[in-house]
């Protein structure tokens, strides 16, 4: 995406690098919030559109703190997942990629909550949710054959996993009012425009880098060993890199391998056993 890239290369060096780790500190700070004042959350710190429009701004930075989980066990699992997810992605894309892809998965959650307000009169409080689904489907989208294991025993690849959750979505879709699917269609903004408006996936897929990676390699080896020569003469010590025009030859009366120039391969003293032949070649 050729927009894409002039975006990197103007506001690349911006990019949050590590994001996910940041991230995992605001759910963590969530899921202690939500444990011990969850109201406090709701009324504070939720995305209510009605209260972003009178003033409430900070609200569309700490809605973000909303855990994946509130149990324990299936908050350190999420954890270790979207966290695995997300780093993954941010390697393999680079930083700024992933920050924006990120920011625009946020921005989406926001336009949605502000657009269903406006529109129906309706504060329909979005957590983090569809933000770690959008993260999970790019991560399918780049990895398909990544496998996971279901209930820690079914292997099940990403890409049946994304499409599983895709069906779901198109459900909701079907069945849900317009609130809900202006909630999902913009929540996951982020994957429509990345993935769906993009002709061209395979240079961030991981089997065209290793393709790449492997073949510089195999340049790199080759100029190396083009540094290093293939002839040199045995009197006169030149090499074909000294004159590409030289032409070297084996001398067939010298014991060894002995090389010579053109210059030298007639005049040269013949190397034998017991030391040099004074007799001219």
């Amino acid at each position: 995406m050729n927009w894409m890239n002039k975006l990197e290369r103007k506001f690349g060096k911006y990019a949050i690098h590590n994001l996910m780790f940041y991230i995992m500190i605001l759910y963590g700070v969530g899921f202690v919030i939500m444990n011990v004042n969850p109201m406090f959350y709701v009324q504070y710190l939720s995305l209510d559109a009605a209260k972003i429009l009178h003033g409430q701004v900070w609200r569309i930075v700490t809605f973000l703190i909303y855990p994946p989980a509130t149990d324990i066990l299936y908050f350190i699992i999420a954890m270790w997942l979207y966290y695995s997810l997300g780093t993954t992605l941010e390697k393999v894309w680079g930083s700024f990629r992933f920050n924006l892809y990120f920011i625009t998965g946020i921005l989406g959650h926001i336009l949605a909550a502000v657009l269903i307000y406006v529109i129906f009169g309706q504060v329909f409080l979005l957590g983090t949710s569809y933000l770690n689904w959008s993260l999970f489907f790019a991560f399918a989208a780049t990895f398909p054959d990544m496998q996971f294991l279901l209930f820690f025993i079914i292997p099940v690849k990403a890409k049946w996993l994304g499409i599983l959750n895709g069906v779901y979505f198109v459900y909701e879709l079907i069945v849900g009012n317009w609130a809900t699917r202006i909630a999902i269609i913009l929540s996951v903004l982020n994957f429509l425009v990345f993935f769906l408006a993009s002709r061209n996936l395979n240079r961030v897929n991981p089997k065209e880098i290793k393709r790449k990676a492997v073949y510089q390699q195999q340049v790199k080896a080759a100029k190396s060993d083009a540094k290093h020569p293939r002839h040199k003469c045995a009197v006169c010590g030149r090499t074909e890199l000294d004159d590409e025009n030289l032409e070297f030859r084996f001398c067939s009366k010298c014991e060894g391998t002995y090389e010579y120039c053109q210059d030298h391969l007639y005049t040269h003293k013949h190397v034998t056993a017991h030391g040099h032949d004074e007799t001219d070649a």
